[in-house]
């Protein structure tokens, strides 16, 4: 049985053009080629990451614009028709990512770079059937492109440990659906939608990544690598080797390999170009990057059934309560995951319960933020009660659906 082929290039520090290019093309040479992948006419949706901004190449929240555009000069040359297309994340205005991460440049250069937020939507069947949406809810030009390679940013998440090739496929559906994935469950269906859109290749771009408390407020660092390779879940399990990650610990490429979409035994991986023990440096997580909060009457129980989503939810929501100022909204709260009791002496000012497949439903009380993992805001407005209404701190629409 042949195994799973992952490339990694490196490139020099801050690449240019020129450079970012080169490793491109050395990455997919190094797995054979585009030739089984892309053929002549073909429409070729290339999706990088735009969650949100900041989107300055420098902070490592989006994908470069010179690896799309690599990536769109290596479809051409092949005969095929490159899109460069994504949504940003709920409420989050797509337009203003693409000007911020210099994607817009790209337009004047005469790439095609669509905002998927001005598309209409369909609805594709899961082959075999979905775990939690079927049919999947995309955007139209999804459902035209005859192939999809996805471009994501290596980073650290706070909700899934790590973000790269499969999570990042979020960008391809409507902001109604992505919110509904953290409500009725966020790890499978992920792989629902990665089995509907059915992606060929992932070019990683590793050049500037974030550790901590990504997707969009973690720390920038710089390895100037480019991954490739035909399998997603094998590419995810390099990329989680490189940053400090055994197989188990990442549960979307985990599900996506018990559901036969690739391979997350690194036996049967091959890895080619630069060995992972060349180029690996431990990120620093999302739960431990969260802030020290030192607010009376504040308790925090994870209980034994909390999974790691929950978890660095909860350190999500510390983190940016700290960054707003507003700790004291924590002042005499309970947050609880995991099934933990109740405190006996109670909470003054409330008791918060987070999830829902790991809080049983007679344990989870009035102040109950549901979801798997649930919605960062959602977990806000439970903290404040009556006391005030939450809003993302990154969106443009913070009401947005």
């Amino acid at each position: 049985m042949s195994k799973s082929q992952v490339s990694i290039v490196k490139t020099e520090p801050q690449p240019d053009y020129e450079a970012v290019l080169a490793a491109v093309r050395k990455s997919i040479d190094l797995i054979g080629g585009l030739d089984d992948i892309v053929k002549s006419g073909q429409l070729v949706l290339i999706n990088p990451s735009w969650v949100a901004a900041p989107a300055d190449k420098e902070t490592g929240t989006c994908t470069w614009p010179e690896v799309s555009r690599a990536v769109a000069d290596v479809v051409k040359a092949a005969g095929a028709r490159p899109i460069i297309a994504e949504s940003s994340a709920v409420g989050v205005d797509c337009e203003k990512v693409v000007k911020e991460s210099g994607h817009a440049e790209l337009r004047d250069l005469g790439y095609e770079v669509v905002n998927l937020k001005d598309d209409k939507t369909v609805k594709l069947p899961v082959p075999g059937g979905g775990l939690i949406l079927d049919p999947m809810p995309v955007w139209e030009t999804v459902d035209r492109a005859d192939v999809i390679i996805t471009v994501p940013v290596l980073k650290t998440h706070d909700q899934t440990e790590m973000t790269c090739s499969i999570k990042k496929l979020k960008g391809l559906l409507p902001d109604k659906t992505k919110r509904a994935f953290h409500q009725q469950g966020l790890y499978d269906a992920v792989i629902d939608l990665m089995t509907a859109v059915k992606p060929s290749l992932t070019i990683v771009d590793a050049i500037i990544c974030q550790e901590g408390m990504g997707p969009i407020y973690g720390d920038p660092v710089e390895m100037d690598l480019v991954l490739a390779s035909r399998d997603l879940v094998a590419a995810d399990t390099i990329c989680g080797q490189i940053i400090g990650y055994q197989p188990e610990d990442l549960k979307l490429s985990v599900n996506a390999a018990e559901r036969g979409l690739g391979t997350m035994d690194p036996a049967a991986i091959e890895v080619v170009g630069e060995t992972v023990e060349s180029v690996q440096r431990r990120f620093v997580r999302a739960s431990e990057a969260a802030p020290k909060v030192t607010v009376n009457g504040f308790k925090l129980v994870f209980g034994e059934e909390t999974c790691t989503g929950c978890r660095n939810t909860v350190y999500s929501i510390l983190h940016q309560l700290d960054g707003e100022g507003n700790l004291d909204y924590l002042e005499k709260i309970a947050i609880l995951t995991g099934g933990a009791a109740f405190p006996e002496e109670g909470a003054a000012n409330g008791v918060v319960t987070v999830g829902d497949k790991c809080t049983p439903k007679d344990r989870r009380g009035d102040r109950h933020a549901k979801g798997c993992p649930p919605n960062s805001v959602d977990v806000v407005q439970a903290i404040l009660g009556d006391r005030g209404e939450a809003k993302r701190t990154y969106a443009d629409d913070p009401d947005s659906d």
